[in-house]
């Protein structure tokens, strides 16, 4: 089997996808920050054992979105470069460059996997306090 030839057009397509995933990370990384500050008010108003345990979650979930991020950046990176050495006609290295890119996608995209369910897990907490709270009355 003879191997893919690679073309600019195959890394240039993953252009717009790792920027708009990298768009979704700073959004869920925003949001985070949001809660964080929200929980760090309400903690100085009335402490509360519930707040110190989602800090934890929080704080894995920021850790978890920040590699996400350099793991998306490593990716668009490593196409671009990819990009150049098609340019420059490095056909086999660039194959390598743009598989190392797409491997980097995948890990940043499995972390964003953790994330999701972690977030999950910390909602279904929240609900599960609602309704015990809606049983006592």
């Amino acid at each position: 089997m003879a191997p893919l030839e690679l073309s600019m057009n195959t890394p240039g397509l993953l252009f717009p996808a790792i920027s708009l995933l990298l768009l979704a990370y700073t959004n869920r990384y925003l949001a985070l920050a949001g809660i964080i500050r929200n929980l760090f008010e309400d903690y100085q108003k009335t402490p509360d054992q519930k707040i110190v345990l989602q800090i934890g979650n929080l704080r894995r979930r920021i850790s978890l979105i920040k590699w996400m991020q350099a793991l998306g950046i490593g990716s668009l990176f490593f196409t671009v470069v990819a990009m150049l050495q098609l340019y420059l006609g490095w056909q086999h290295v660039a194959q390598l460059t743009f598989g190392l890119s797409l491997a980097l996608m995948i890990a940043s995209l499995a972390m964003s996997l953790i994330e999701l369910k972690m977030s999950t897990e910390a909602l279904n907490v929240l609900l599960s306090d609602l309704e015990a709270l809606r049983d006592e009355r």
